[in-house]
């Protein structure tokens, strides 16, 4: 996993059906971090071959900078599509990153891996139990830059009822920051926020996405970008704190000191650098 790479550090990821492509140029000029050029869920099975072939159109005119900015979701392993998909890889010059849905294991991971360059992310889709239960395994295959949660699917594949708040989700929320973190790897990114309506509700989806470490949330509409975006964002009351634990630093010259009348120590001084990062 490399740090330099855009989308490990994005934090708010846009899909875009692959066969709307009056769609694509708007999600790049709509102000998201990366743009998903989606083949799964969101497009029709007869229109699969018309999404590649709209995707390929798109591709040949952008520039590299705008390719920099899109990753493309292929459709899962086990379906009728996989091999066209894979195949049709190899023909998106530059193509730096491919989200894989319902990531079960390392083995499947390589087979995508192989279909692209040995500069080719990849951002695994956890959508189901065996995929949670493959987890470490999947945040330390090579490629993988981030992890993703499709809670949605999830919640189908586990037979749950989750309440609004998906505090039954909260174990799974932890082990996929867990497993980002043993990795090494980037905090991963959360599931969709399904209202694209209530963008109150789209920023509390994501401020909870922050409590638990994670760093990013996937949209489904350009309204939802801004909401998620001040949900990831310090506060300028925690930017100014941040600054002024880190000016204390300096003026102690090492050593403990305190400030706000609370004793400052490394994990302290971790928290600060961090939230200037963030901002």
């Amino acid at each position: 996993m490399s740090d330099l790479h855009p989308f490990a550090r994005a934090c708010t990821f846009l899909f875009v059906p692959g066969h709307r492509p009056d769609r694509f140029d708007k999600a790049l000029t709509s102000g998201a971090d990366a743009i998903i050029l989606d083949l799964e869920d969101a497009v029709p099975l007869t229109d699969k071959a018309v999404a590649r072939e709209a995707i390929r159109v798109a591709w040949g005119a952008w520039s590299v900078s705008q390719r920099a900015r899109v990753l493309i979701r292929i459709n899962a392993l086990n379906g009728a599509e996989a091999e066209a998909d894979l195949t049709w890889l190899s023909t998106l010059e530059g193509l730096t990153a491919v989200m894989v849905p319902k990531a079960e294991s390392v083995a499947e991971l390589q087979r995508v891996a192989h279909a692209g360059s040995a500069q080719m992310q990849l951002i695994p889709l956890i959508e189901t139990a065996q995929g949670v239960r493959a987890l470490d395994a999947i945040a330390q295959a090579p490629q993988v830059l981030r992890l993703a949660l499709g809670h949605l699917d999830l919640q189908a594949d586990l037979g749950m009822a989750c309440e609004a708040d998906e505090v039954e989700l909260g174990p799974v929320r932890f082990q996929l920051v867990l497993a980002s973190r043993g990795a090494g790897l980037s905090p991963p990114i959360d599931g969709v926020s399904t209202s694209t309506q209530d963008m109150t509700l789209v920023q509390t989806d994501a401020a909870r996405s922050r409590r638990f470490g994670f760093f990013a949330k996937l949209c489904i509409h350009p309204a939802q970008l801004n909401p998620v975006r001040q949900a990831f964002t310090p506060t300028g009351a925690q930017q100014d704190w941040a600054k002024r634990v880190l000016a204390a630093e300096v003026a102690a010259g090492g050593g403990a000191f305190s400030v706000d009348g609370k004793m400052v120590d490394p994990p302290v001084l971790r928290l600060a650098r961090q939230i200037l990062s963030q901002a």
